[in-house]
């Protein structure tokens, strides 16, 4: 067998083998949110405690705008050649996205290594997916080297599986009214939440806040003796022509698209800088350049796009008021009318959500993809929207709908896996998540 050949067939065993852990992964343990650290605690001794080997970690909690902050920081930091693993959640298309060593998804083969080390340490002892799945990742953390570690929390803070790290430097961006069942019903609440991975004497560094959820933080950082900085205070940023200005320092704007990805940046490059890493300004603006991050006003150009030969497609995976803020001042900046396509998860506020976008919507379609997780039906949709939405039913039929010169799907970021796969091909070639 050739050498090609070789490498084809591991890859494809390292596949099997990856997938069969997930499966048993899924299988085995509740998907339920059960918000604890007892439980994850107690695995991570059996597993020899890889969270206190970890290189120096930047913890970023908040509704939106974690992903691109780790995004960015891992952009920069890159571009000033250090090696950086991040962790995140949901993924998009490949469970693989959501731990990336020095910068790259997991290879099969290791995630499969480190999900048999989970299950044989937990021996069938009760635990969430997403606790176990935390777990492999800070294990594979511990044994990969880099220089840095962005972590991602999943849903809140203080009671957050993430939450068992000590980190460098803590980040707190936008908050918004989500989850309001596990953390509360209004913004103060949710930001006690997420202020509980403010750890003593760590730097916490937060963006814009209202005024209510800013003095929430600083009480909290008080209280913990955490150096508290704040945007326009211990940091500045701000748009300036076609760039950013950080501190004084003239910068590019980030790749990513979006009047909001500035502040995203700011919180980025203080967080980095509050974690003890020192950057040069021509490395800030190499890594605000090669900034990625799908799904977040990502323009596609592939075969859902080929469906608007003479328009615009964009992503995003807003889900929550306050993304639907986001989109709405979006839609207000791009020039002609946008129809929007809206897909969501069905314990989301899908009404709120659209009386936010319709109004700057050409026109509002309903759409829910096969393969999308707890999709909330059309119906339900053009419901909340008091018939001021149509069925696409999905997303191919939305667009062959559409007149408008441009489009911008929306509203969960399964949808956007989904809608990225479809763009891809990847749907029609047989791929799953």
């Amino acid at each position: 067998m050739s050498n090609e050949l070789q490498a084809e067939a591991g890859a494809s065993a390292a596949r099997r083998r990856a997938g069969a852990a997930l499966e048993r992964l899924h299988a085995s343990y509740p998907r339920l949110i059960d918000l604890s650290l007892e439980r994850l605690r107690r695995l991570l001794t059996a597993l020899g405690e890889p969270q206190t080997r970890l290189p120096p970690v930047i913890h970023v909690a908040g509704t939106n705008g974690k992903g691109s902050v780790c995004a960015i920081a891992q952009a920069v930091a890159a571009a000033a050649g250090m090696r950086a693993h991040v962790f995140t959640s949901p993924h998009l298309v490949r469970f693989n996205e959501r731990i990336r060593l020095q910068g790259a998804p997991v290879e099969d083969a290791l995630l499969a290594e480190a999900l048999d080390a989970v299950e044989r340490a937990n021996a069938e002892q009760q635990i969430t997916v997403f606790e176990a799945v935390t777990a492999a990742a800070l294990w594979l953390f511990a044994r990969v080297p880099a220089d840095l570690c962005l972590i991602e929390v999943g849903l809140g803070g203080r009671l957050d599986a993430t939450n068992v790290v000590s980190p460098a430097a803590c980040a707190i961006t936008a908050i918004s009214l989500d989850h309001q069942e596990f953390l509360g019903a209004t913004l103060e609440l949710i930001a006690g939440e997420k202020a509980g991975i403010i750890k003593p004497g760590v730097p916490v560094v937060t963006g814009y806040q209202p005024a209510g959820v800013l003095a929430r933080l600083a009480a909290e950082a008080a209280s913990r003796g955490a150096p508290h900085l704040r945007r326009g205070r211990e940091w500045t940023v701000e748009l300036e022509g076609a760039g950013m200005v950080f501190d004084g320092i003239a910068l590019p704007r980030p790749a990513l698209a979006g009047a909001h990805q500035i502040e995203n940046a700011g919180i980025a490059l203080a967080a980095l800088r509050a974690a003890g890493f020192r950057l040069a300004p021509e490395v800030m603006a190499a890594g605000l350049r090669a900034a990625h991050w799908p799904a977040r006003l990502q323009r596609l150009h592939g075969r859902l796009a080929a469906l608007l030969p003479r328009g615009e497609l964009w992503l995003d995976g807003a889900h929550n008021p306050g993304g639907a803020e986001i989109i709405a001042a979006q839609l207000r900046e791009w020039d002609g009318p946008t129809d929007v396509i809206l897909g969501m998860k069905q314990s989301k506020d899908v009404a709120e959500f659209i009386r936010i976008v319709r109004p700057e919507a050409a026109r509002l379609f309903a759409v829910a993809e096969p393969g999308q997780h707890l999709a909330l039906p059309v119906e339900r949709i053009i419901e909340a929207a008091g018939g001021g939405a149509v069925a696409g039913p999905d997303v191919r039929g939305a667009l062959r709908q559409s007149r408008a010169r441009r489009v911008l799907i929306c509203g969960s970021l399964y949808l956007a896996g989904e809608v990225l796969k479809l763009d891809d091909g990847l749907v029609e070639a047989g791929a799953g998540r």
